[in-house]
């Protein structure tokens, strides 16, 4: 797929993006990821300004943008919650009006969704979802580079999420399997299941792909699975609810007695990050895993630059 389709979009949910265009994502990451390895450098963003604005802490997905802009040659100007008036003293729009003149691209991580819809619309340059509380975008470029990685495909995988079906990353894990071609299950209390609406488009985009689709609460359902991904049961924000979320979610740990049920001995877990050890995953079963977690975490960095490279780059490797 020519790149130049990518030049000047923002990335904001992965509903956006055709199975080519998501896979092109994934195939510059691998690239520009073997570069880095081999200490090669881009200048695909030399004289370019980055805005990376968060609402919400981060470890990951701060340093992945921030490293992404260094290694090809731009700046990245951090603007936490108390450095800009964002939504306050001065409404989002104004804010991108402002940031538009001033950076070539923003990053944004916070709370509402339609705050990066915002930016991206007054700003004119392109945005890209660091995380809101709907999707995750870049974490499922990540994880999917990861399972490509570790077991050399994608088409046909048997994914499995489990615990919190209705959280940011399962709605993006969701889209992204069906667009693409894995066989998605999602296993969780009938009250955290996603919304009837994205799994209705998500059914939509498995007829195209050859996938399919299943919500269900019974954790049998991991029986073939490739790839069981997990994520914490309480999102930030939503702290007052960690008595209620613990009790419902215990029979969705993942633990050895839950591995044992895939019938596969070398089914990869992978986790979004931070865990919470003895909640969504022993720790037994998490530091088994640790290399697919851990290649997972590093592969943030490497999507998230492709994704800033294929829409603002000058040019690609």
């Amino acid at each position: 797929m020519d790149a130049v389709q990518l030049k000047g979009r923002s990335f904001l949910t992965l509903k956006d993006f055709t199975k080519e265009e998501i896979l092109y994502f994934i195939s510059l990451a691998e690239k520009l990821k073997m570069r880095k390895k081999q200490g090669i450098l881009g200048e695909s963003l030399k004289g370019k300004n980055i805005a990376l604005l968060f609402e919400k802490p981060s470890t990951r997905t701060r340093c992945a943008f921030t490293i992404g802009c260094v290694d090809e040659g731009a700046h990245p100007e951090y603007l936490g919650k108390d450095d800009i008036q964002l939504g306050k003293k001065e409404s989002i729009e104004d804010t991108a009006r402002v940031l538009g003149r001033m950076f070539d691209g923003i990053e944004f991580r916070g709370f509402a969704h339609k705050s990066v819809e915002i930016l991206a619309e007054y700003s004119k340059v392109p945005v890209w979802n660091g995380l809101t509380d709907e999707y995750h975008p870049t974490q499922v470029l990540a994880d999917f580079l990861t399972i490509k990685e570790h077991l050399g495909r994608l088409k046909g995988i048997q994914f499995v999420y489990i615990g919190d079906g209705r959280n940011n990353v399962a709605n993006s894990l969701m889209i992204g399997c069906t667009k693409i071609g894995l066989h998605c299950k999602i296993i969780s209390p009938k009250s955290l299941q996603p919304k009837e609406n994205l799994v209705k488009e998500c059914e939509g985009y498995a007829e195209k792909s050859g996938a399919s689709l299943t919500i269900t609460e019974d954790t049998s359902f991991v029986k073939g699975a490739d790839v069981i991904y997990t994520d914490v049961w309480v999102s930030m924000g939503e702290e007052e609810k960690a008595k209620e979320r613990l009790t419902l979610l215990k029979p969705y740990q993942v633990n050895e007695e839950l591995m044992d049920k895939t019938g596969n001995n070398h089914t990869l877990l992978l986790h979004c990050l931070p865990a919470v050890k003895g909640n969504e995953v022993t720790e037994e079963v998490f530091e088994k895993h640790a290399e697919e977690i851990f290649d997972e975490a590093e592969n943030r960095m490497h999507t998230i630059k492709a994704v800033m490279v294929a829409t603002l780059g000058d040019y690609l490797p």
